[in-house]
């Protein structure tokens, strides 16, 4: 999961410059849109098949759709191309990480999910920092083209790696092609409602991260596009170190609803943000944020599912995750109009969403 993160993030902090040496400034807001919009597509086929052919089947395709979409961004050439090549990358993370949160909800066991998915999570967090930060670096140092092959390169030795990986799955299937004709009941599995609304509350947020910070850092004259990323992947996994028992200890509700005010806390300062201080301290307390909610709904999911649907009811979570995230960024067409007013403008949107997660949360605590 390391290396797959690493591999799809490395490319991020340059798209908006790539769209843009294409033509397409005014079309930022679609880079993670449509990417995310094509995971959630994926989501109910990946759920299903990680239910039935197996949870690193799964996971492979999402690993050969990202690398061959990495090979394939130096030969683009119009913003059509780029466009449809971001969704079709966007399967990848459909895939991927749907057959491995299923397979980690069949190892952990119940009193240990919280601090088994923050491990997990610390993986992901890492590959996400390290490959958003050494993005900008690295195409500095060997351009645009050179920089997509090294992410497909990543993504291969992701595959490599996961040869050696068992399947947790029992009694898995051989794959026939009525499998992928979805039913109505196969797409949302409702047990996991509260974690779908509170976390795409969330991801709301970080799709304006996504689409925001590279823009904000040149705003501020901060030359490293992913530098916000480091600074949130070395909190968020300090974070996880230390409380990742948290939600073991005082429940999953509790725990979000002290996460989103955390995160409330991180998308105010972000959008007041200044000077490079404030920049980096916003991106630490949102690392802080997303330290403590991330693998307590990864973890509340694997207590609401059904044990004999886990691929549905990750691929519920997952879904709400990119509906959210596509919401924020689809945000950055209407309300980012390329100036620092308006940026601030989004990200205070974004405050609103952590605080209807807050009194969700605090309104499901006391009903139950």
């Amino acid at each position: 999961m390391f290396f797959f993160m690493v591999s799809f993030n490395l490319i991020m902090p340059e798209l908006n410059n790539f769209i843009t040496l294409l033509g397409g400034e005014s079309h930022k807001g679609y880079i993670i849109a449509l990417f995310t919009l094509a995971a959630g597509i994926a989501r109910p086929f990946s759920g299903k098949l990680a239910d039935t052919i197996g949870r690193k089947r799964v996971m492979f395709v999402g690993l050969v759709v990202s690398i061959l979409a990495n090979f394939a961004y130096p030969f683009v050439s119009a913003i059509w191309m780029f466009l449809l090549l971001r969704f079709f990358h966007g399967f990848s993370t459909g895939f991927h990480p749907t057959g491995a949160t299923a397979m980690v909800s069949d190892i952990l066991p119940h009193n240990k999910r919280g601090e088994g998915m923050g491990i997990f999570g610390t993986a992901m967090s890492l590959g996400l920092g390290l490959g958003q930060f050494f993005g900008s670096p690295v195409a500095s140092l060997i351009g645009l083209n050179g920089l997509f092959i090294t992410a497909a390169i990543v993504g291969v030795i992701s595959s490599l790696l996961l040869l050696r990986v068992e399947e947790t799955l029992p009694n898995k299937l051989k794959f026939k092609r009525k499998m992928l004709w979805i039913k109505r009941n196969e797409i949302f599995d409702p047990l996991v409602t509260p974690v779908a609304i509170t976390m795409f509350l969330s991801a709301y947020c970080s799709g304006l991260i996504l689409v925001l910070t590279p823009d904000l850092s040149g705003y501020l004259g901060i030359q490293n596009k992913g530098l916000f990323f480091i600074f949130y992947v070395t909190s968020t996994i300090i974070i996880r170190t230390f409380m990742g028992k948290l939600s073991d200890q005082i429940g999953r509700r509790l725990t979000l609803f002290y996460g989103m005010i955390v995160m409330l806390g991180s998308i105010v300062l972000l959008a007041m943000a200044s000077n490079m201080i404030l920049f980096i301290l916003a991106a630490t307390t949102f690392g802080v944020a997303t330290g403590i909610s991330s693998p307590t709904l990864f973890a509340w999911t694997a207590d609401l599912s059904n044990p004999d649907n886990k691929g549905r009811g990750t691929g519920t979570m997952f879904i709400a995750l990119e509906m959210g995230i596509m919401s924020g960024a689809l945000s950055t067409l209407v309300l980012y109009k390329n100036t620092i007013e308006s940026l601030q403008t989004a990200l205070y949107i974004g405050a609103i969403m952590c605080i209807l997660a807050v009194g969700y949360l605090q309104y499901i605590r006391a009903r139950y």
